[in-house]
């Protein structure tokens, strides 16, 4: 039987999808624990030092506003509990640029959204905040 249409799209989605993943990153994605690690190496976090505004109630799950800022940072990643990848952004930041990133993310439902940065002294700090969404985004 010939492939549909629908087979040969769904194939060349997934194709897209796994060559976007960092290496790495596929085994980590069952938990944030993991993917927080897999951005780390395995190294200690210290708390604080990572702002991460984001309102603590949403109306929409599908666009939820975020912005973070870590001063000094070469690397922020965010990271969410609740949806089946926990890794959402990864944000490089030149030795001239400051270290702050807005973005829109998608959440289920109601979740914990980490920040986790990367200090340019090579320390790693991290900050997570607790959304509630009234409408979850993927559905």
């Amino acid at each position: 039987m010939a492939p549909t249409r629908r087979d040969v799209l769904l194939l060349g989605a997934s194709a897209t999808a796994a060559a976007l993943i960092p290496a790495g990153t596929v085994e980590a994605s069952n938990g944030v624990d993991r993917a927080i690690d897999a951005f780390t190496g395995g190294a200690a976090r210290l708390e604080g030092g990572v702002l991460l505004d984001a309102p603590e109630i949403f109306d929409n799950g599908g666009a939820v506003p975020i912005r973070v800022v870590a001063e000094g940072a070469r690397r922020i990643a965010l990271f969410n509990d609740g949806n089946p990848n926990p890794g959402v952004a990864v944000f490089t930041f030149g030795p001239l640029v400051t270290p702050e990133a807005t973005i829109r993310i998608r959440l289920a439902g109601s979740q914990n959204v980490y920040a986790v940065a990367e200090m340019a002294d090579g320390t790693f700090r991290q900050t997570s905040q607790k959304i509630a969404v009234t409408v979850g985004g993927c559905g």
